[in-house]
């Protein structure tokens, strides 16, 4: 997975759940914790995600972590990159099917 793909991910799945832990999120998505921490900070220090601690929680290692109007900003731009890359990799395919059908009318 895409480090860009994986930012996408992250924005989406914070927007619809803000208190998803990072521990939750690894296992949805099959990446690594440690991967999961990384990333998250990394998109704390753009500024695309804010982190507050639960204020009521016992545990006070839970974080809800929101999307900033920057990040939403962001999560649109990754959306559009991720669906051009998509709509070239579709037309690839598209060729390539086509190629081998012409090739297997020719082996007839």
């Amino acid at each position: 997975m895409k480090n860009k793909d994986i930012r996408l991910d992250l924005l989406r799945r914070l927007e619809t759940n803000p208190q998803y832990t990072q521990r939750e999120l690894s296992k949805e998505m099959g990446v690594s914790l440690g991967k999961i921490n990384y990333c998250i900070k990394k998109l704390i220090d753009k500024g695309w995600v804010k982190a507050n601690n639960f204020r009521h929680s016992s545990n006070k290692m839970n974080y809800t972590y929101l999307l900033t109007p920057k990040g939403i900003e962001n999560r649109g731009k990754l959306t559009l990159y991720f669906l051009q890359r998509k709509l070239e990799e579709y037309d690839l395919l598209k060729f390539e099917i086509n190629e081998l059908k012409n090739d297997s009318k020719l082996l007839k």
